[in-house]
């Protein structure tokens, strides 16, 4: 009990007498006091009693919370109160003040303890199993367990964490042991299988309820699957995985073998294990091919499965790449993966596949050239007498020049070293520009060096089995380039095109397009690539230049 008087105390020597309490304010000398009782010490949610006693008598008592848990209906008139203890979730002490006002003015305080216990119902842990909706489950049905079904009967209570565990039974796949559901796949089995389960529920007061839980899992009819995975789509010359790590066996282990069933030959990486790869072989033509595992378990007992892999030709063009083989970063050469010099040319294109091309004939990386007699019938790829060069990837028919036969213009009709002005009559080529060229000037015609004049007189022999030479355009020139061999005086396979002219002789190894360069005014100049740094220029068209016809097939 505590008490507490609100009124200021006089001095003995001013009063008729001294008491406990205080004067009122109306001039009665008697002391007020005020008594709340005894502490308590009840349980929560039970019903308690409190008297208050004051002094001198005829008062009025008024009752507040003054610290604890919520109690409704404060504040209270009258010195007796019956009260029903709040519920808590933890031992508690609620302090109630009295408030004692006499007849005279006078007011007092006292303090009252209500120590209240708490009194927690344990939570209740029920299992339930409510997956697969049809019953019995079987492999690979995803089981599910639930304790929604789990209570607190406290009325303001809550169950605030769960815990499963498995007490006998196979080794299972669970994400989470803590959730209020459970969930894992049906195994593989070969015999009935018991299960055994415990679920301990804790509720928001630290109370505890475990529970078990039995059930049966079957037995499957097929103790080894075989599972090849999806059927895929890639390109030509992609690193293919076949994956069969899906199967499953009623043993704890099992081996896989894999064989190819139909299509283009390919090696498998390691055909032994679950998880093999292969590149896709070079194709011209949309292919399947089929591979078949053969899961086996530890028993002996085994199960196929079968996989198609449509392979798609890679779209890379017409069109030769650059000869590019390395990749570099800003001083020396590094491997190609490189994230901080990423998609170089020799990681990307027709090149970066140079090693798994199913070539025709010969060249650099990707590159691929048969060589051609003057009847264009094809000769070994080590012929050293060839007249004409097809490029296997452009289809492409080019003219290999003849060896050096004496100086401009005292030489023969191909000779390498022969140079031209850029003319062209044909219907299709824009003529604005050009210029003949004197006859026996920088070539050996008779009637002028212009490149009409060298077309007509290639194609009246019916070189190399064809009548349709002609100049080529900027793209398929460019296609010969091998920038590979940077640093050396000709970017050209010189194994290939023989006889090409030494670059001291002009100072450079200037070829001849069939396209005009577009300046907007005269039309006067015609594209050119040098085969000696692969650069191109727009060129005067009556300046001289060398030229490699080209034909189609």
């Amino acid at each position: 009990m505590r008490a507490i008087a609100l009124i200021p105390l006089l001095s003995c020597g001013l009063l008729a007498a001294c008491g406990g309490g205080g004067s009122s304010d109306d001039g009665d000398n008697t002391q007020a006091s005020v008594f709340a009782g005894n502490d308590l010490q009840i349980i929560e949610k039970t019903d308690f009693t409190i008297t208050a006693k004051g002094s001198p008598t005829e008062g009025t008592f008024t009752w507040q919370r003054v610290s604890g848990p919520i109690v409704d209906g404060f504040p209270l008139d009258g010195a007796v109160q019956t009260i029903t203890a709040p519920d808590v979730k933890a031992d508690s002490e609620l302090v109630l003040r009295v408030s004692y006002q006499t007849t005279g003015g006078g007011l007092v305080h006292d303090d009252i303890s209500i120590f209240i216990t708490s009194n927690n119902q344990l939570p209740q842990a029920v299992i339930t199993q409510t997956a697969p909706q049809v019953l019995p489950s079987v492999y690979n049905d995803t089981v599910t367990l639930s304790a929604a079904d789990s209570t607190d009967p406290d009325t303001n209570g809550q169950i605030n964490s769960y815990l499963w565990q498995l007490i006998s039974g196979p080794a299972l796949n669970i994400n989470s042991f803590t959730n209020s559901t459970l969930s894992f796949s049906h195994p593989l089995l070969e015999n009935h299988t018991n299960l055994k389960w415990s679920l301990t529920v804790t509720d928001d007061e630290g109370g505890e309820s475990t529970s078990e839980y039995d059930m049966t899992l079957n037995k499957t009819a097929q103790v080894v699957i075989a599972n090849a995975g999806a059927d895929q789509q890639v390109n030509e010359f992609d690193k293919v995985t076949l994956d069969a790590s899906n199967s499953a066996a009623a043993t704890s282990t099992y081996k896989c073998d894999w064989q190819q069933l139909t299509g283009k030959a390919e090696t498998l990486a390691n055909s032994n294990q679950c998880i093999t790869t292969f590149y896709a072989s070079d194709i011209d033509t949309n292919a399947t091919l089929s591979f078949e595992v053969m899961v086996t378990d530890s028993k002996g007992r085994t199960a196929n499965d079968s996989v198609f892999v449509d392979v798609a030709p890679k779209a890379l063009g017409l069109i030769n790449d650059t000869g590019v083989g390395e990749c570099y970063n800003n001083t020396q050469r590094i491997n190609c993966v490189s994230k901080d010099f990423p998609n170089q040319d020799a990681e990307l294109g027709r090149d970066s596949f140079a090693n798994r091309l199913a070539k025709v004939g010969q060249g650099n990386l990707a590159f691929d050239y048969t060589k051609l007699n003057e009847f264009a019938d094809e000769v070994a790829d080590d012929a050293q007498n060839f007249s004409c060069i097809r490029d296997n990837v452009t289809g492409l028919v080019w003219e290999v020049k003849s060896p050096v036969s004496g100086v401009v213009p005292n030489t023969t009709l191909r000779d390498g070293q022969n140079l031209y002005t850029w003319y062209l009559t044909e219907s299709a080529i824009p003529q604005v520009g050009g210029a003949r060229g004197a006859a026996n000037s920088s070539c050996p015609s008779n009637t002028d060096c212009g490149l009409q004049s060298y077309i007509q007189e290639v194609n009246a022999l019916d070189f190399c089995g064809g009548t349709n030479w002609r100049v080529p355009t900027y793209t398929e020139l460019l296609s010969l380039v091998d920038y590979g061999k940077q640093g050396q005086n000709v970017l050209i396979d010189k194994s290939i095109f023989p006889n090409t002219p030494a670059v001291s002789l002009q100072g450079h190894l200037r070829y001849w397009t069939s396209q005009t360069a577009v300046d907007g005014t005269s039309l006067s100049q015609a594209y050119i690539i040098d085969m000696s740094d692969g650069n191109d220029l727009a060129y005067p068209k009556g300046n001289i230049a060398y030229v490699r016809l080209v034909r189609s097939r």
